[in-house]
């Protein structure tokens, strides 16, 4: 059945409707990052771009590096940014844009994030990278979908009771990266833990400004927290939106952050642009291996 044109809207040339994509501008392999102009940091690394497309706040690029052909597109912040990003990409993958039907065929595709967040334990400084093996959302992305399938609910559970969550705020929802794309990005240059996906970049944060919080000490209890021997290490804005979307659509997905700020140091990186730049560097490497093997 054609899916009605309010639903899957598309622009005048074909293309989809926020990104401007058609499917022949996307890779199998998707970088994500929030700033548009981290783009160009990334492709800078690359040996050809063959298109770039730009609308509102999503920036796309797609080449070659190394030989492999990647997409990196800015989200923009947030995980409401992140719906429209990841049913878009998955819409120009598995939906026939001119007859408006699911194809037959599943495409999955894998999709890599490449961001910064605050590290929130004394023993990860900063410039640390983290491999956020698990993301708890502090939004309410997930809770619009059918999406108990690829939720982990003993760990939300745990963490709500821990931290005394508040009732009028919506229910912590965790997911897990993909095991296999997630533990090849891993080595002994980075951190693997648990990655609060907050709401928001100041009180949802515990950053305190001129308003009052309603809990003072959440970054606090979220640090002590633990769930089989796993602690909560970073804090940032979509990690939990793409791996829970990316799980409901059947495609793979692993975060990859650089500590810029350690929230109970209160350090913050003296040099932010070098770190970003080693984890792209990095991330980049790891991608070209990883496509190797498969």
């Amino acid at each position: 059945m054609a899916i009605a044109q309010s639903e899957l809207i598309l622009n005048q040339d074909g293309s989809i409707y926020h990104l401007n994509l058609k499917p022949e501008h996307i890779a199998n392999t998707i970088i994500t990052v929030g700033d548009p102009d981290r783009v160009d940091k990334v492709t800078r690394y690359f040996d050809t771009v063959e298109c770039k497309i730009r609308k509102r706040e999503f920036h796309t690029q797609t080449g070659t590096c190394q030989g492999k052909r990647i997409t990196v597109i800015s989200t923009g912040i947030g995980t409401d940014n992140i719906d429209i990003v990841i049913n878009e990409l998955d819409a120009l993958v598995n939906i026939d844009l001119n007859t408006r039907e699911i194809k037959e065929k599943h495409t999955s595709l894998d999709i890599i994030r490449i961001g910064t967040c605050g590290g929130i334990q004394p023993d990860i400084p900063v410039n640390s990278f983290v491999v956020s093996e698990i993301a708890v959302g502090f939004d309410s992305l997930l809770h619009f979908y059918e999406s108990k399938h690829v939720q982990l609910p003993e760990i939300s559970e745990s963490l709500s009771k821990h931290l005394g969550w508040d009732k009028n705020k919506a229910l912590p929802y965790v997911v897990s990266f993909d095991e296999k794309l997630g533990s090849h990005m891993q080595s002994e240059l980075t951190k693997k833990g648990i990655t609060i996906t907050n709401i928001g970049f100041y009180g949802p944060q515990g950053r305190v400004l001129r308003l009052p919080l309603q809990d003072a000490k959440l970054n606090e209890k979220i640090s002590l927290f633990e769930y089989d021997n796993k602690k909560i290490t970073n804090l940032e804005m979509e990690t939990a939106g793409i791996y829970g979307m990316a799980k409901i659509l059947g495609h793979k997905a692993v975060s990859m952050n650089v500590v810029l700020a350690n929230r109970s140091s209160g350090e913050f990186s003296k040099n932010p642009k070098k770190a970003v730049d080693r984890l792209i560097k990095y991330t980049l490497d790891k991608i070209v291996s990883y496509q190797n093997q498969v």
